[in-house]
């Protein structure tokens, strides 16, 4: 229900409140496990701090370089498995010797802050962009459709790989050390400058559908504005599709953030990553298995347990499910 003025205008009805899409999803029993795999991942990456302190041990400290028998002449550990012991639990990463389990929950935050701050831009620009050349029409839909066509016809990896170091030239000075922030940053411009096309197309197409609508053209009559009518009568209509899309993006931003990793353009040493702990297993597989497995796992598991999820909101959201 929407109102102009002292005139009451019925559009169709919003998408299902917060607590009742919960409750939705946890009724699929797929949903509620990825939901508890995927808050398990979000407390960990939270409490990481609190974790290492109780654990006594850090991300960056070289404890197999420091402490002599821990690491062989050729820097594997010496202990069996990756060197898992009641000291290391997760054993301790070849080379440097840093302890594998805290790195690994570093790692979450890395990826989750990334992938959230991505998520939230290309949303933003999605809605606005989406939203204004749906309803406008005319001619910013069709400059919108030929921009959109242009860069989705570009190569994303590879646009990707050439333009973070460009961008990382860019805003650092020749010579001075890069901060932890701009690499950071760096990620989420390019992830974003292109992440949020998708979604606009998406939302272009369901509100020139939706500005034809009975309830719109009744506010329109009235002397809505365009402002009102965007904000109160198409935006609550298109809140499922933007949390489907938010659902979805996270996974696909914390897989692609792994791989620039993996590829050597993404977060550099030392901040923790799982994407570059999975390119130095990759280096050391055939000496070293277990380093491979553990980064390699948590990775697997958490973007298959947002996926799951994605799904199962789409699911809940879906109007043609039945009740």
């Amino acid at each position: 229900m929407a109102a102009v003025d002292t005139v009451a205008v019925t559009g169709p009805a919003p998408g299902p409140a917060a607590p009742s899409l919960l409750r939705r999803v946890l009724r699929d029993r797929v949903g509620a496990a990825a939901c508890a795999v995927v808050l398990l991942f979000l407390l960990l990456a939270l409490a990481a701090p609190l974790v290492a302190a109780l654990y006594g041990r850090n991300p960056v400290e070289h404890y197999g370089q420091n402490t002599p028998g821990l690491l062989s002449d050729g820097g594997l550990p010496v202990l069996p498995n990756g060197g898992i012991s009641g000291e290391f639990w997760f054993g301790l990463e070849p080379g440097l010797g840093r302890d594998v389990l805290t790195q690994l929950l570093y790692g979450i935050r890395t990826s989750l802050l990334i992938a959230f701050a991505a998520a939230a831009v290309t949303t933003t620009l999605g809605v606005l962009a989406g939203v204004a050349v749906g309803y406008l029409g005319g001619i910013a839909d069709r400059l919108f459709g030929f921009l959109a066509n242009v860069l989705l016809a570009f190569p994303t990896l590879l646009l990707l790989l050439a333009l973070s170091p460009v961008i990382q030239s860019r805003l650092v000075d020749p010579g001075a050390a890069e901060p932890e922030w701009m690499q950071f940053l760096v990620l989420i411009l390019v992830f974003s400058a292109f992440g949020w096309i998708p979604l606009a197309l998406s939302l272009r197409a369901t509100v020139r559908s939706l500005r034809e609508r009975d309830f719109v053209q009744s506010a329109r009559a009235q002397g809505a504005s365009r402002f009102h009518i965007v904000v109160h009568e198409l935006l609550p209509n298109v809140r499922s599709q933007l949390i489907v899309h938010a659902t979805m993006a996270v996974p696909t931003f914390v897989a692609s953030e792994a791989a620039l990793s993996f590829l050597g353009v993404g977060v550099t040493e030392p901040v923790p990553d799982w994407g570059r702990m999975i390119s130095r297993g990759s280096e050391v597989f055939q000496a070293d298995p277990t380093y491979l497995v553990f980064p390699g796992a948590a990775l697997l598991v958490f973007v298959l347990a947002f996926n799951l999820l994605g799904d199962a909101v789409r699911d809940a959201l879906d109007p043609r499910r039945a009740r």
